[in-house]
């Protein structure tokens, strides 16, 4: 796990002081080395975490062995030993000898002899920056479900690139005009949706996709489309299934444990993670580090949840238990780490787990992509009320019933209130998160940063239109196939949620600490054989994520895990009414309102008010706004 920076820039608009400082600024993904490679149009930079063979001579820019080819990149590739043996074969000469033992030196040969195709091979996460010296092309490749983050800037003729945005920043001559059409997206979703960012000339590169940049200007290419994955013969036989699911899950999970530095898992005390856990305990024949975070106030502590896990599964376990006092000293952490408006406050507990892990390991394990895989949302649960033509028959009478009856009828009221069928994923993900409603987000911000100017319709296309089209690139043809209301709202957070939200936070808060994390779910092997069970093996007879409970039981008891389900989030609520009262009296001030100039200022007020007032739901929202007031007064 590393951290990559770099320009293309044929009229030398950028230097190698330029570069330096970009990659010191993301010196805490990589502390272990530092690297560079320049010529007249292209430089790059690495910080290297080492993982995989610790010697020098696996450090970055690495050249390939003909001299023609530099690579920079960022993850772990788990497959790297098959691909080198193939690699020899496709080289002809079996005496070949790679130079190192880590998996860049394969990624790297393999993209010489087989070109940009060769990304099909890969399994496993990565961001990476290759060089063709000769034809002077750079291409930057995004792993398929977007583990790891590339951000880019282009203004038309330059190009600068980065593993995170605060690198990109640290070149003085950039344009680093504000995208006002991000912040109703930010405000609707609690992040902002790939390829935009808050700034009008930084873009994400999408997940499964590639740029490939010359003197004749950038083009974007995607490789792997996860909508190109649904076949139409689904699995309906639950012992197939089971067999086969545990199967990929261990081989993922075996795969994910190689590392020469030590490694653990984060453990929740949920389905997810402690499947990961006895899997890894299965295969490692001795004792696994795990990692759990719990707080103090009970109704969010699942430490003795995961404690009791652990004991049963025999690991070494280490946990930290947190008060606001710790929120508050990671408040300005969590600014420095996403370096554009993020509302997940579950960053704060995910850094204090890294930090922790930090400590024993350099590698963990962890559970993200359980829930969307296998319908481990209550919106999934929502997304097929919504869709029955029963439940639309008495839908708006019963949502204006239930708007004028306590705080949660009133949250439940306005999740039920769909303006239109166009936006009906984002919708029901948004009032699931507490999030403003698209009409909340006309009367609160000011003209200029209106929902009608915002990217919306990224975030809500026509699923069964885009299921049906042709994906030339890998020279075959989608079967079309009707995907229930479960299946699309799923598919949606795969899309967006996962990648820019979840696996950015993972992705952060880790890297924080110079800790690798690793994401077993995410192989996509999984994923491809979870996107086509039938749905009632996700969710059967009221059970979430029913298939995977099935495997998790044949390792630990169920007993352990009769209880609702519990998200990992602090207590926002009830610290923003208390120990956290004083952000909103610093940021949604009439003076700080008036100031930045984002919100209007008497319904701002009223918000606020209304929460104070016993409408707890309102929460999220009022976290929101805090998040973007100190957004804009700090980094504009």
């Amino acid at each position: 796990m590393c951290g990559i920076a770099g320009y293309f820039s044929i009229n030398k608009q950028f230097n190698e002081d330029d570069l330096h400082r970009m990659t010191d600024a993301i010196k805490h993904r990589g502390p272990d080395a530092s690297g560079f490679y320049h010529d007249d149009v292209c430089s790059l930079g690495h910080r290297r975490l080492s993982i995989i063979d610790l010697s020098e001579r696996a450090n970055q820019p690495m050249r390939s062995k003909d001299g023609r080819y530099i690579i920079a990149y960022n993850g772990e590739v788990y497959n790297y030993n098959e691909i080198a043996s193939r690699l020899k074969e496709k080289i002809g000469d079996h005496n070949f000898i790679f130079r190192t033992a880590s998996d860049t030196e394969v990624i790297l040969e393999g993209l010489a002899q087989y070109g940009i195709d060769f990304v099909h091979q890969l399994n496993g996460m990565f961001a990476i920056a290759f060089y063709d010296t000769k034809l002077q092309e750079l291409y930057l490749i995004r792993d398929r479900l977007g583990i790891k983050p590339i951000f880019y800037y282009w203004d038309g003729n330059n190009l600068a690139f980065a593993s995170e945005i605060k690198a990109v920043l640290k070149i003085d001559k950039l344009d680093k005009e504000i995208n006002k059409n991000s912040v109703a997206d930010f405000l609707h979703l609690g992040f902002i949706a790939a390829p935009n960012t808050i700034y009008k000339k930084i873009y994400k590169l999408n997940a499964g996709s590639y740029l490939k940049i010359n003197s004749q200007g950038i083009s974007q290419i995607k490789y792997y489309n996860i909508r190109q994955r649904f076949s139409s013969n689904i699995i309906t036989d639950k012992e197939e299934a089971l067999v086969k699911l545990s199967d990929l899950l261990m081989s993922s999970v075996q795969y994910q444990m190689k590392s020469d530095v030590p490694f653990g898992v984060f453990l929740s005390g949920g389905i997810d993670s402690s499947l990961i856990t006895a899997q890894a305990v299965n295969l490692s024949g001795s004792n696994v580090n795990t990692f759990s975070i719990g707080f103090e106030e009970n109704s969010h502590n699942e430490s003795e949840f995961a404690k009791a896990v652990a004991n049963h599964l025999g690991t070494k376990h280490h946990e930290f238990i947190v008060s606001y006092k710790d929120a508050i000293n990671l408040f300005d952490r969590i600014f420095d780490s996403y370096d554009e408006p993020n509302a997940d406050s579950s960053l704060i507990p995910t850094m204090l787990v890294s930090q922790l892990a930090r400590k024993y390991v350099t590698v963990t394990l962890s559970g993200e992509g359980g829930d969307e895989l296998f319908f481990g949302y209550g919106s999934y649960k929502w997304a097929k009320r919504l869709s029955s033509p029963l439940f639309n028959l008495v839908r708006k009478p019963l949502s204006e019933v239930l708007s004028h009856m306590p705080s949660r009828y009133e949250r439940i009221s306005r999740l039920m209130c769909t303006e239109n069928s166009s936006n009906l994923r984002s919708h029901i993900f948004s009032q699931e998160q507490y999030y403003f409603t698209s009409k909340e987000i006309k009367q609160i911000t000011k003209p200029e940063f209106s929902i009608e100017n915002s990217s919306f319709s990224i975030l809500n296309q026509d699923w069964d239109s885009l299921l049906s089209e042709k994906y030339t690139a890998n020279k075959y043809e989608v079967i079309e196939r009707k995907l229930t209301p479960m299946e699309q709202q799923a598919l949606y957070d795969l899309q967006f949620y996962l990648p820019d939200d979840l696996l950015t936070k993972v992705d952060r808060a880790s890297m924080q600490f110079s800790l690798e994390t690793r994401v077993p779910y995410l192989d996509h092997r999984v994923v491809e054989f979870a996107i086509n069970l039938a749905p009632n093996l996700k969710y059967h007879d009221g059970i979430q994520k029913y298939i995977l409970k099935q495997i998790l039981y044949k390792y630990v008891p169920e007993k352990l895990f009769n209880r609702p389900k519990q998200g990992f989030a602090i207590p926002l609520s009830k610290w923003l009414k208390n120990e956290l009262r004083y952000l909103i009296d610093e940021y949604l001030s009439d003076e700080a309102i008036k100031d930045v100039g984002v919100f209007e200022l008497e319904t701002t007020k009223k918000l606020v008010s209304d929460y104070f007032g016993g409408k707890d739901f309102l929460h999220n929202r009022v976290w929101l706004m805090i998040i973007l007031q100190k957004w804009f007064k700090d980094y504009r």
